[in-house]
């Protein structure tokens, strides 16, 4: 299938002004130009057009809002001035794996908003001083081949503003996580350990109950107390009530 036919089918009912990612494969230019890709696609964010043959992005149409532009594993050597003119809102190129030669063919890519840009697996990507001199005539780029100046990997979200989209609301993530690590403090792991949560409710558990219990000792205790006390008076009232019986009794014999 070339590549007019493949565009067409990736259509799948919308126009192309409704289209905002395009991405393009299995198939062969047959110029080696992009063809099909027309000025009609004025909302196109993100194209994708890996190893689908392209020589040049000449006849690159006027995509405006052309955030992103994927196109590695070509046989693309020219026509990157076209970009600028053409894609003033670029910030990420992909062009590794195909046939860039000198460092003077990136002059081109004078685009005041390029972050990112892969040369990887191209000729100018082994040169002496390669990633000096491509920061120093694009001092616009943050990112070149994955790494900065400081030699610091670029994010995986980097440019990826589709991760974003599918992403809920902001605090979303960080609740569910809270309710996970409650989740895994209150209950009995797989590895057979106890959460610290419920150790330190058992504990608090064991010190109310020990509580409870001297209460309990106590409370038996002073109602052995009061029982010994009531037992002492209730005999020493029959012990008086003995004498005076006894007394009555002297009292009857005389």
């Amino acid at each position: 299938m070339d590549m007019k036919a493949r565009i067409a089918q990736e259509l799948k009912g919308r126009t192309p002004a409704e289209v905002v990612e395009l991405v393009v494969y299995n198939c062969r230019s047959s110029d080696g130009e992009v063809e099909g890709l027309t000025e009609d696609y004025a909302r196109l964010e993100v194209l994708s057009v890996v190893n689908v043959g392209l020589s040049s992005l000449a006849k690159l149409p006027p995509l405006p809002r052309l955030r992103k532009l994927e196109a590695s594993d070509n046989a693309i050597s020219g026509g990157l001035d076209a970009l600028a003119e053409r894609c003033p809102a670029l910030t990420h190129l992909n062009l590794s794996g195909n046939r860039i030669k000198e460092l003077s063919a990136l002059e081109a890519l004078n685009l005041k908003g390029l972050r990112s840009l892969d040369l990887y697996s191209c000729e100018v990507s082994t040169a002496a001083d390669y990633r000096e001199n491509v920061f120093e005539l694009l001092p616009q780029l943050t990112y070149l081949d994955g790494y900065d100046q400081e030699d610091n990997e670029a994010p995986e979200s980097e440019g990826d503003d589709d991760d974003d989209d599918e992403a809920g609301p902001p605090g979303d993530e960080d609740d569910e996580e809270e309710d996970e690590e409650e989740d895994e403090e209150g209950s009995e792991g797989d590895d057979g350990e106890v959460g610290l949560s419920y150790l330190m409710k058992e504990g608090i558990q064991d010190e109310e109950d020990d509580g409870d219990y001297v209460e309990e000792v106590e409370e038996e205790e002073e109602e052995e107390e009061d029982g010994d006390v009531e037992a002492a008076a209730v005999g020493g009232e029959k012990r008086k009530r003995d004498a005076d019986d006894e007394g009555d009794d002297d009292d009857d014999d005389e």
